[in-house]
């Protein structure tokens, strides 16, 4: 492939690995994060520093980037404690709800007059926004939230954008401790692993090159005929 890629949240777990493959592949790639995650973990690539809950910060990188992006990736986003929605505290709903699916919608608007002629964005959703699990409730709803997004925004960018998603189940990096450059990530994991991955058919958590290639995929002209769709990634956890 040739042309930039933009990767929102490209310092992260899954971020790092994308960073990686995507330049393999031949793409220009250009990484937009946190300013701390970047410090943390400087990629080998361009980067500009924005906090998606930002709109003045995402404006700001987008008139950094070059017109007519190949490519987007949203992997933005993070999650809270867990506990039951009741006892979930508004200013935590609207943290964990600004964070994920209000800071995408921001992203796609600003980023839209980037995106070149044929290009593909693709959103990062999860198995928690279709397969309800307890105490995920701000998270799992943000998630269902960024599905619904996706569709609306392939219906209505068509045919000159395609916008897709992937919606993994844990994977095994720092946002299981909150979330690079916004927590330790040497710190305590928030699900039992080893639990987790006996219940998953394919008999182990999920690590970065299994969303990444899902990823790279639906960028590429290999998925040229998809648009709207979610592919879930979860080892057969959530089989819709």
């Amino acid at each position: 492939m040739s042309g930039t890629l933009a990767i929102l949240g490209g310092c992260g777990g899954i971020g790092r690995v994308l960073v990686a493959e995507a330049a393999g592949a031949g793409y220009d790639v250009q990484v937009i994060d946190l300013p701390q995650s970047i410090e943390a973990h400087p990629p080998d690539v361009p980067a500009l520093a924005a906090d998606a809950t930002s709109v003045a910060d995402l404006e700001r990188a987008a008139r950094a980037l070059p017109d007519g992006l190949v490519g987007l990736v949203n992997l933005s986003g993070f999650m809270a404690d867990n506990r039951p929605v009741i006892e979930t505290d508004s200013d935590t709903w609207n943290d964990v709800l600004t964070g994920n699916l209000t800071a995408s919608y921001n992203a796609a608007r600003i980023f839209r007059a980037k995106l070149g002629k044929g290009a593909s964005m693709v959103m990062t959703g999860s198995g928690l926004g279709h397969f309800a699990r307890p105490g995920y409730g701000p998270y799992a709803i943000a998630k269902a939230g960024i599905a619904a997004l996706t569709r609306q925004l392939a219906l209505e960018w068509a045919p000159d954008v395609r916008v897709n998603a992937v919606a993994p189940s844990a994977v095994d990096t720092a946002f299981l401790r909150g979330g690079t450059g916004r927590s330790d990530e040497n710190g305590d994991v928030r699900l039992d692993l080893e639990a987790y991955a006996q219940a998953i058919p394919l008999g182990r958590i999920a690590e970065p090159r299994d969303v990444t290639g899902p990823i790279l995929f639906l960028l590429s002209a290999a998925s040229r005929y998809m648009t709207g769709q979610v592919l879930h990634v979860n080892g057969g956890t959530y089989m819709p």
